[in-house]
């Protein structure tokens, strides 16, 4: 379905230089755009090959509000986040297939909003609530008493344990598991066998968040695991039990995190981080790819960069590394 640039402007937040009637289809790269495509800008090296690409109109910031150009421009003060609200415009114009499909297994005390959808194969259990518009891909699981809340998205092959919720706009990409049981055992000192320590706590997932495809997220033990509000998880994150997450943290591929950490809002943690029992990383900070934190440790610093293992602030480090390569050069 194809959107006006002025009905796309308004949506964004942005101002139409040139005809606004212009109607858009899709997003693209300045290369690969074609008529009806949206293309985007974010300083003026690059204005000239967007307006000579085939796109139909471009994103832009203030620098070309002055300048000639046969396209239509949309002004905006932040171009690529202009840019990606258009797409979410653009792709929540496609229509979806409402309603039920015949293969689903859906218990008859399940509380369906409007406009839901329900995939092929799907299982929903007994005492389930669904918001409005939501949409539960094809094989997916939802346990029993699991609340989900409106405009979600679970992708095919999701598995949503008994008591779990999950808030507004919450996207879950496929193979993702949530509210697992956490990894709890106690040994037993006269046979040094162990013994499951039962989970019986719960998992809370707040509004616009995303987790990706296979991560997996474990409910608490006794208490609860918690996802802030607009947390964003890549594919192939492990989040252990009790672990509480703030709001607007970044988290990317193949980290993990223990039991009962504590990660405050705005922090940004890069890929193949571990993150053992009991640590707590405060506002703001930036962990580097494969650092490590010890247990219990404190990672203090807005905006510090750390990296290492055990990490450590980035400026350490490295002056760390200098000082062996100097070592190893006098050998």
């Amino acid at each position: 379905m194809k959107r006006s640039l002025k009905e796309i402007a308004k949506l964004v937040q942005g101002r139409v230089v040139g005809d606004g009637n212009v109607e858009i289809a899709g997003i693209a790269s300045i290369r690969s755009a074609t008529a009806g495509d949206l293309v985007f800008v974010e300083d003026e090296k690059n204005l000239g090959a967007a307006l000579e690409s085939k796109a139909g109109a471009v994103i832009t910031g203030e620098f070309a509000a002055g300048k000639p150009s046969a396209k239509p421009l949309l002004v905006c003060a932040q171009p690529r986040l202009a840019f990606a609200r258009a797409a979410q415009v653009l792709s929540a114009a496609v229509a979806h297939v409402e309603g039920i499909h015949p293969s689903a297994i859906v218990h008859p005390s399940v509380r369906l909003g409007k406009n839901v959808s329900v995939g092929e194969r799907v299982v929903i259990g007994e005492g389930v609530e669904v918001g409005e518009r939501t949409r539960i891909g094809s094989g997916c699981v939802i346990g029993t008493r699991v609340k989900i809340g409106s405009d979600c998205q679970l992708y095919p092959n999701v598995t949503v344990y008994a008591g779990v919720q999950l808030g507004d706009r919450v996207i879950v990409h496929a193979g993702a598991v949530l509210g697992s049981d956490g990894f709890g055992y106690v040994r037993d000192q006269a046979t040094g066998r162990y013994e499951k320590f039962s989970q019986v706590g719960r998992l809370e997932i707040g509004d616009d968040v995303e987790i990706g495809a296979n991560s997996t997220v474990d409910r608490g033990a006794l208490d609860v695991t918690r996802i802030g509000r607009g947390t964003k998880i890549d594919n192939l994150v492990h989040v252990g039990h009790n672990v509480q997450i703030g709001e607007d943290v970044v988290i990317a591929a193949q980290t993990g995190l223990s039991g009962s950490a504590v990660v405050e809002k705005n922090v940004v943690i890069g890929g193949q981080v571990g993150i053992a029992d009991h640590v707590r990383i405060e506002e703001g900070a930036i962990l580097g790819a494969q650092s490590g934190i010890p247990s219990k440790k404190v990672i203090r610093g807005k905006g510090v960069v750390f990296w290492g293992t055990p990490a450590r602030p980035i400026r350490e480090y490295l002056k760390e590394l200098a000082v062996l390569a100097r070592l190893a050069r006098r050998e």
